[in-house]
């Protein structure tokens, strides 16, 4: 399908965490995916190393069991996720959120794409600093937002999640993914919309959160 008629900050003020406008009815043809996945290889990465690598999940028995090990996440993690520090959201979205989110939640194996983006290391040890942690992900999650943004312009939804990845190792063995030497970074669903009218969503002000020449 041809592009929206979108321009590039419509684009970038309107790619929202879609969930319960995802069509679980209607297929995402292949062609649609790859045209976003050569978008995204255009992302910047460090050294021009390319490291990244895309898992696409469309076999109903496999997005069964991702998305029962996305559950297991969120009802059973196996690691302490930190949840104080800043929130600059507005307190009264936040049932809207979870509802949202449980709607997620209990259709995600009906989602027609899964997608788990992933990038290349030489061994796990490579994130144990603040520092590798940086040079690791900056090599592939603005190739994931490349993504996202690319599949808004084309009418389809996604929204970024992590809870799978307390079960990495287990997604590793569905996905046949060398665990030791590849990371996943998220898995994302991704499908048409119900309707392609979407809004910038409320944000902080700018004045709030720019720092000039220091905190």
């Amino acid at each position: 399908m041809p592009p929206l008629d979108l321009t590039a900050d419509e684009v970038l003020t309107t790619t929202r965490a879609v969930r319960r406008r995802l069509d679980l009815d209607r297929p995402v043809e292949r062609a649609l995916i790859e045209e976003c996945l050569r978008l995204a290889t255009q992302a910047p990465t460090g050294r021009n190393r390319q490291r990244w690598d895309f898992v696409l999940v469309t076999d109903p028995a496999k997005r069964a069991a991702l998305a029962d090990l996305y559950r297991l996440g969120l009802t059973r993690p196996r690691q302490q996720v930190v949840r104080d520090g800043v929130d600059r959201g507005d307190p009264g979205r936040g049932r809207r959120i979870a509802e949202s989110a449980q709607y997620l939640f209990d259709h995600l194996h009906e989602v027609p794409v899964l997608l788990v983006p992933c990038i290349r290391v030489q061994g796990r040890h490579e994130n144990a600093s603040h520092v590798g942690q940086a040079n690791t992900w900056v090599s592939v999650l603005p190739a994931v937002w490349q993504f996202m943004l690319a599949a808004r312009s084309r009418g389809l939804g996604t929204a970024w999640t992590t809870p799978h990845l307390h079960y990495e190792r287990e997604a590793a063995e569905l996905l046949s993914i060398p665990y030791e030497t590849v990371l996943q970074a998220a898995l994302i669903p991704v499908a048409h919309t119900v309707g392609t009218d979407f809004r910038p969503g409320p944000r902080t002000d700018v004045d709030e959160i720019a720092h000039w020449d220091g905190w």
